[in-house]
C-alpha cells in the first residue's frame, strides 16, 4: 500500500545492502513526498539508534519548488546498526494559515476562516496546556470588536508560531518502512595509507654466498617512524606469507625456465603464496616469527598507525592445501589444476581458489585465516581480487566477522568492471580502489569524483591510491615530479581516504617497457632496497609535501566528509578547482573551508580565472574573503572572480584556507 500520502524514491537506500556512515559524518536524507490538491505536505525523518530506541524527528525541508523533494541531514553519534523512517503529514494550522493571509484582506468567508483557525488553535491549546497564547490567540480571532486583519495578524504573531512549531498539529501521518544505516568507526571514511614491502627494509641484494637477503620484520618496524613523520594513518603490508618454489618469478616477471641460474629467480612474487613452510596463517621464515609481527603491530601502534594486511585468496602450487584440499582447486582434462591466467597472460605460479566443491570448508577456512591475524592485532584487511571470487563468500564472510568484531575493515582491491565494483561495495566492503588512478583530465577528474562523492557515496567509500605496485601510470612515467605532486595533492584533497604505494615519495617513475605500467624491476618480483637516508638529504623526496597534506586533512575537519565536494569553473581546461565546506565544524563551532586549484599539466605553467560558486563556500554572492595557501603560506583577498597562474615548475596547486573578511583569522 502506498499510504495516505505517497512516500517515494527515499535515500539512502541500498539494494542487497546498507547505506553506510562513520560516526560524526553528515549523512543526507531525502525523499519524494506528495499530497493531492494544493495544500503541502510536511514531512521528517526518524533516527532509530542501534538499541532500537526512537530519537526526535528532523523535519524536512523542500529542496526546491515544485519538485516535491524534500531533505534533512543527520549526523549518528555512534557505531552500530541504525535506521530511519520517513514521516508525512498534513498541518493544518499551516494550510489554514496559507489560505487565511489570501481570503481575510479580500474580505472572502471573513468570520468562517476565522473561526476555523480558532479551533485549531484551541486544539493546539489542549494538546500542550502549558502554552496559554494560543488559547489566547484563538480568543483574539473570535474578538469581533477588532478588525479582521489585525486579529489575523495578533493570533499569527512570532511568538504563537513559535509555540505551533514546537508542538505541531500532524493529522493524517503517514510513515515509510524502516531503512538500515551501518554507522562504521571513522577509519572506514577517514585515513592515509602508506604501503611497503616489508621484505625490502633492510635487504641485501647479494649475500657472500651470491644469494640475497631479505629484510625482516624488525627492520621495517625501523621504517615506521618516518611513515608517521609523513601523516599516514594506516600501514599496508602486501602478503607476508611464505612464497612458493614452483614456477617462482624472477625478475621482471621473468619465468623459472628462462634463467640459465635458477639461483637468480630471487624472492618470488608474495602473492604465490605458500610453501613446505606454511600457508596463509604463516609467516615467511626470512621476515621472523609471529612474535615479531606482534611486535611489529605494538610498534606501530605506539607510532598512531594501524596496520593492514593482505589477504590474497590464492596459492601457489607449494601451498599446503593443494595437497591437504585438492577440492578446492579446478581440475583441467588432463588432471592438473588450473593456474591462473587472463589470457594470453599467464600466472604459472599461482592457483586460484575453486569455491563450487566444498564452500562450506573452503569458507570455515578462510574465515579462520582471517580470525588469526585479527588475534594478532590486525583490523584491516586490504583484499586482493575479491572480483574473481563468488559475491555470496564476500557477504556472509563480512557479515559474520562485522557480527562479532565491528572495528574490523575490509578494503575491496576491485580494478574490474563497475557493475562488480559497486556490488562488492553493497554487500559489505568498507572501502574499494577506484578508476582514479586513471582519470587525468579535467574533465575525467570532475565527472568521476562527482560520481564518487554523489551518486555512489550511499554505499561506495573510495579509497584514491595515487600508485600500486601494479600501477604506474603514463602521467607519472612522462610527468616526472610535478605529476607525483598533482597526484598526490588531487588523491588527498579530493576525498577523506587516500593512499600511495612506497617509492611514490621518490617519484619513481621507470617503467619495464614502454606502453607498460609494471615498475622496472618491480618489487613484486624482487628486494628493493632504498636509500631513504641519502633521498632526504639531496632532497630528491616530494616527502615535505606528504607531510603538508597529511597535516592539513587532519586540522580540517571539511577534508574528512566525502559528500561535501564541489566544483568550481575555471576557464583553463588544464586547471581544475574545487572546495570542500563543513558549517560549524571543529571545537571552535567555525565554519571549515578548503578552496583548491590545481594545473593539471606538469610540463607548463598555466594561467586562469576562477569563477568561484559563492555559496558553496558559506559565502553569499558579492562577498569578499581572504585566501590563505597552506602550501606557500601567501594570503591573497578574492571575490568572485579571481587569477591564477600556477608554473609546475614552482608551485603546481594553491590550497587556500578561507576567511571570511568581517571575521578574525
Amino acid at each position: 500500500m502506498i499510504g495516505r500520502f505517497p512516500i517515494l524514491d527515499v535515500s539512502p537506500v541500498v539494494d542487497h545492502g546498507t547505506a553506510k556512515a562513520v560516526v560524526g559524518e553528515t549523512v543526507p536524507i531525502r525523499a519524494t513526498v506528495l499530497r493531492e490538491g494544493h495544500d503541502a505536505p510536511r514531512a521528517g525523518a526518524v533516527l532509530y539508534d542501534p538499541d532500537g530506541h526512537r530519537h526526535d524527528l528532523h523535519e524536512m525541508r523542500l529542496l526546491a519548488p515544485g519538485t516535491d523533494r524534500y531533505g534533512t541531514d543527520v549526523t549518528l553519534a555512534r557505531e552500530g546498526g541504525w535506521s530511519f523512517a520517513i514521516e508525512a503529514w498534513a498541518d493544518p494550522f499551516a494550510d489554514w494559515l496559507s489560505a487565511a493571509e489570501i481570503k481575510v484582506p479580500l474580505g472572502q468567508d471573513t468570520e468562517v476562516v476565522l473561526e476555523e483557525g480558532a479551533r485549531l488553535l484551541d486544539r493546539a491549546a489542549r494538546r500542550v496546556p502549558r502554552r496559554p497564547e494560543l488559547s489566547r490567540a484563538a480568543a483574539v480571532l473570535r474578538d469581533t470588536s477588532l478588525p479582521a486583519t489585525e486579529r489575523l495578524a495578533r493570533a499569527t504573531s512570532p511568538e504563537v508560531l513559535a509555540h505551533l512549531a514546537e508542538a505541531p498539529l500532524r493529522d493524517l501521518v503517514t510513515r515509510s518502512r524502516r531503512h538500515p544505516i551501518t554507522v562504521h568507526r571513522r577509519r572506514a571514511l577517514v585515513g592515509a595509507w602508506y604501503e611497503f614491502f616489508p621484505r625490502s627494509e633492510g635487504a641485501v641484494l647479494d649475500g657472500p654466498d651470491g644469494r640475497h637477503r631479505s629484510g625482516t620484520l624488525g627492520a621495517a618496524a625501523k621504517r615506521l617512524p618516518a611513515i608517521a613523520d609523513m601523516g599516514f594513518d594506516v600501514v599496508y603490508l602486501p602478503p607476508i606469507h611464505p612464497i612458493g618454489y614452483s614456477f617462482r618469478k624472477a625478475p621482471n616477471n621473468t619465468p623459472h625456465t628462462e634463467l640459465a641460474d635458477p639461483r637468480s629467480a630471487g624472492p618470488g612474487s608474495v602473492w604465490a603464496i605458500g610453501s613446505p613452510e606454511g600457508g596463509h596463517d604463516a609467516i615467511h621464515p626470512d621476515l621472523g616469527t609471529v612474535e615479531d609481527f606482534d611486535n611489529f603491530v605494538a610498534e606501530a601502534r605506539d607510532h598512531g598507525l594501524e596496520v593492514a594486511l593482505d589477504l590474497a585468496l590464492q596459492c601457489s602450487p607449494d601451498h599446503p592445501w593443494v595437497s591437504e584440499h585438492p577440492e578446492w582447486f579446478r581440475v583441467r582434462a588432463d588432471g592438473s589444476i588450473a593456474h591462473a591466467e587472463n589470457p594470453p597472460k599467464k600466472y604459472q605460479d599461482i592457483y586460484p581458489l575453486y569455491f563450487d566443491t566444498d564452500p562450506e570448508g573452503l569458507y570455515a577456512e578462510v574465515q579462520r585465516v582471517v580470525r588469526y591475524w585479527m588475534s594478532h592485532g590486525v583490523r584491516i584487511f586490504r583484499v586482493d581480487n575479491p572480483h574473481t571470487k563468488p559475491v555470496w563468500f564476500w557477504e556472509r564472510l563480512l557479515a559474520d566477522i562485522a557480527a562479532t568484531d565491528p572495528d574490523v575493515l575490509f578494503l575491496a582491491e576491485a580494478f574490474t568492471r563497475p557493475a562488480m565494483l559497486h556490488t562488492l561495495a553493497k554487500v559489505g566492503f568498507h572501502q574499494s580502489y577506484t578508476y582514479f588512478t586513471w582519470r587525468n583530465t579535467k574533465e575525467e577528474i570532475e565527472t568521476y569524483l562527482r560520481e564518487l562523492t554523489r551518486d555512489s557515496a550511499t554505499y561506495l567509500r573510495p579509497n584514491l591510491f595515487a600508485n600500486t605496485p601494479d600501477i604506474l601510470t603514463d602521467f607519472l612515467q612522462q610527468g616526472g615530479r610535478p605529476a607525483f605532486e598533482i597526484r598526490a595533492i588531487l588523491a588527498s584533497l579530493l576525498a577523506p581516504t587516500w593512499g600511495i604505494y612506497s617509492g611514490f615519495e621518490l617519484c619513481e617513475n621507470t617503467a619495464v617497457a614502454p606502453g607498460s605500467e609494471e615498475y622496472l624491476d618491480s618489487e613484486k618480483y624482487q628486494f628493493k632496497p632504498r636509500d631513504w637516508d641519502a633521498a632526504e638529504a639531496a632532497e630528491l623526496t616530494i616527502t615535505p609535501l606528504l607531510r603538508t597534506l597529511n597535516s592539513v586533512r587532519r586540522d580540517h575537519p571539511a577534508l574528512q566528509e566525502l559528500r561535501n565536494l564541489r566544483f568550481h569553473h575555471i576557464d583553463h581546461p588544464d586547471m581544475v578547482c574545487f572546495s570542500k565546506h563543513l558549517e560549524k565544524a571543529g571545537e571552535n563551532g567555525r565554519d571549515d573551508t578548503i578552496l583548491v586549484v590545481v594545473n593539471l599539466d606538469p610540463h607548463r605553467p598555466h594561467e586562469a580565472t576562477v569563477h568561484l560558486d559563492m555559496p558553496a563556500l558559506g559565502l553569499a554572492t558579492g562577498d569578499t574573503f581572504t585566501a590563505t595557501d597552506l602550501l606557500s603560506g601567501e594570503s591573497y583577498p578574492w571575490e568572485t572572480a579571481n587569477y591564477v597562474r600556477l608554473d609546475p615548475n614552482i608551485q603546481t596547486a594553491h590550497v587556500f584556507t578561507v576567511t571570511h573578511s568581517d571575521t578574525d583569522p
